[in-house]
């Protein structure tokens, strides 16, 4: 099949994991990476991967299929970032759904989803890495379902939408007056290279970088 991977952003750390993709899938398909939609070649599926331009009607009929792949249990969590806020509220674990994209944002017809835990201590780089997997192995299934004709099915409507919005730096700002034990959810899960925490203080502004590190039990 002639397959097309758009990802905007070319600093997204998603970007090795299609790398990777593409590599282990190049030999059976013929693969593309792009960064904008005006250099969409056409084919057989489009994957829009951490892509935030809207592929319109006209563009998506380049493909059989446009298939969108976005963390949440749609139709849950419509719009943007819904991982970061569904474990900002709480979630211990995320569902990511590979949809067909439509002229609404998230509201095409599911052609699976899947499932991943979030640990309590888990970081930003590894929750990242168990959406990325999770993302790659939709992927996988994505090729045996088209090349098997299955169908998608359209979301349900006994299940209310939600809607997330757009995230913004001011939602990565934190309090310094608070309890390191409650800001730390909200700390784990900012890209310290892309969206930090950060705090105001003494006139200036701090962001926040944050490791898991391993010490002697002497230390």
């Amino acid at each position: 099949m002639r397959i097309t991977l758009l990802c905007t952003s070319s600093d997204h750390p998603v970007n090795a994991w299609l790398l990777r993709w593409r590599e282990k899938n190049q030999k059976q398909h013929d693969i593309v990476l792009c960064r904008n939609r005006q250099e969409l070649p056409g084919g057989d599926v489009l994957f829009l991967v951490s892509c935030n331009q809207v592929i319109d009607a006209k563009t998506r009929a380049k493909y059989r299929h446009t298939l969108v792949l976005h963390a949440s249990d749609l139709p849950k969590g419509r719009g943007w970032s819904p991982h970061i806020w569904a474990l900002l509220e709480g979630a211990k674990s995320i569902t990511v759904s590979m949809l067909e994209a439509a002229d609404s944002v998230d509201t095409g017809a599911i052609w699976s989803k899947r499932s991943f835990s979030v640990p309590d201590h888990a970081l930003y780089d590894e929750i990242h890495e168990r959406l990325f997997e999770t993302e790659l192995a939709l992927m996988d299934e994505a090729l045996m379902l088209v090349e098997s004709g299955a169908e998608p099915v359209p979301q349900s409507t006994d299940v209310t939408p939600t809607y997330y919005p757009k995230r913004s730096p001011v939602d990565s700002k934190i309090d310094p007056s608070q309890a390191l034990i409650t800001l730390f959810n909200t700390i784990r899960v900012m890209d310290p290279h892309r969206y930090p925490a950060y705090f105001k203080l003494h006139g200036h502004t701090y962001a926040i970088e944050i490791k898991k590190v391993s010490f002697d039990e002497d230390d």
